[in-house]
C-alpha cells in the first residue's frame, strides 16, 4: 500500500508497458500515463509472491492530506507494507508547521503499523542543491526540510521500518537522476528507490527473486530541453507561488544574517516512549 504525493504517484516515470501491476487508488490510475518507484517494487515483489498493490498517493499531497484524506481510503484490513512519503509540498507552502507535520505523521504510522505494516520511508536530500537555487533561498528551504527529516527520524525510532537516506545516494544530486523539471524523480531515480527499498526488504528476508530493474527505456533531458521547460513551465510556476514563497524567503534570508540558537521544532503533543524522547531531544540539540 503506497501513501503520498506526486512521487509516489509515478509522476516522472512515464508508462511504457512493462508494468503488469494492476493499479488501484486516487493517486496512480492506469491510463494516466505514470508508473513509478512502488509499481515498480511491487512488480519486482510479484515475482516471489501474490501482490495486492493499492496506491493512494496524490499529486501535490501534504502530510495533512495524507492524513485525513488518503489513510481513511485504506480501510481497515491488514497490511504488509506500506510505504509514507510525503512533506516536500509541504516545505514550499507559506502555512508551514513541523509541529503538525509531525503530529500527522505520527499518526499514520500508528494507524498504518497497527495494521501490521512494515514501513517504508526516507529521509530527503537538499533539493535546493537539485534545483540550483541561490542560496538566500536554498538555505530556507534547507532548514524547512530538516525539520520534516527530524519528524521521521522520531517516527522511525518510534515505528521502526526501512528509511532510505537520501543524501546517502550520491546520484541523488546528478541530472540524470531527475524528471524534465528537476522535483521529480525520473525513470532512473524510480528505478533506484525501487532498488534500494527491494535491497532492504531482502535483508529482512523478504524473498524477491527478480529485483527491479535499473535499465532505463527513455533517456535523460538534454539542455535544450531543461531550457524548453524553464520558459514554459518554470518560470511560471515561479510566479504563481510567488506570493507564497518570496516574502517568507526574504523574511528568512534576513533572519540568517541575526545571530540565531538552533533550530528547533515545535514540542509534539504525542507522548513518546522514554527511549524515542530522549532520541527526539538529542535530535533536536
Amino acid at each position: 500500500m503506497a501513501l503520498g504525493d506526486s512521487t509516489t504517484v509515478g509522476v516522472g516515470d512515464p508508462m511504457n508497458g512493462s508494468s503488469t501491476t494492476d493499479l488501484s487508488g486516487a493517486g496512480a490510475r492506469p491510463g494516466e500515463g505514470w508508473r513509478g518507484w512502488a509499481s515498480l517494487l511491487a512488480d519486482s515483489l510479484a515475482s516471489s509472491h501474490r501482490v495486492t498493490f493499492s496506491n493512494f498517493a496524490t499529486s501535490g499531497a501534504t502530510v495533512p492530506i495524507v492524513a485525513t484524506e488518503q489513510l481513511p481510503e485504506t480501510g481497515d484490513g491488514p497490511i504488509d507494507i506500506a510505504s509514507l512519503i510525503v512533506g516536500v509540498n509541504d516545505t514550499l507552502r507559506s502555512t508551514f508547521d513541523a509541529g503538525r507535520i509531525r503530529e500527522h505523521l505520527q499518526f499514520c504510522a500508528e494507524q498504518l503499523t497497527a495494521r501490521g505494516a512494515l514501513l517504508l520511508t526516507v529521509r530527503f536530500h537538499d533539493h535546493g542543491k537539485v534545483f540550483g537555487l541561490p542560496r538566500w533561498l536554498r538555505r530556507p528551504l534547507w532548514q524547512r526540510i530538516e525539520q520534516v527529516n527530524v519528524a521521521y527520524d522520531d517516527l522511525h525510532a518510534r515505528y521502526g521500518g526501512i528509511r532510505l537516506d537520501m543524501a546517502d545516494y550520491p546520484e541523488v544530486y546528478r541530472r540524470d537522476f531527475w524528471s524534465i523539471d528537476r522535483l521529480h524523480p525520473g525513470e532512473r531515480g524510480h528505478r533506484t528507490l525501487a532498488r534500494a527499498f527491494a535491497d532492504e526488504l531482502a535483508i529482512r528476508g523478504v524473498r524477491i527473486d527478480v529485483r527491479p530493474e535499473l535499465d532505463c527505456a527513455y533517456r535523460s533531458p538534454g539542455k535544450w530541453a531543461d531550457a524548453v521547460w524553464l520558459v514554459k513551465e518554470g518560470i511560471p510556476w515561479v510566479g504563481r507561488r510567488a506570493n507564497d514563497l518570496l516574502p517568507w524567503a526574504a523574511r528568512m534570508a534576513v533572519t540568517q544574517v541575526r545571530p540565531s540558537g538552533p533550530l528547533a521544532l515545535p514540542p509534539s503533543p504525542i507522548a513518546l516512549p522514554p527511549s524515542s524522547n530522549a532520541e527526539v531531544q538529542r535530535l533536536e540539540a
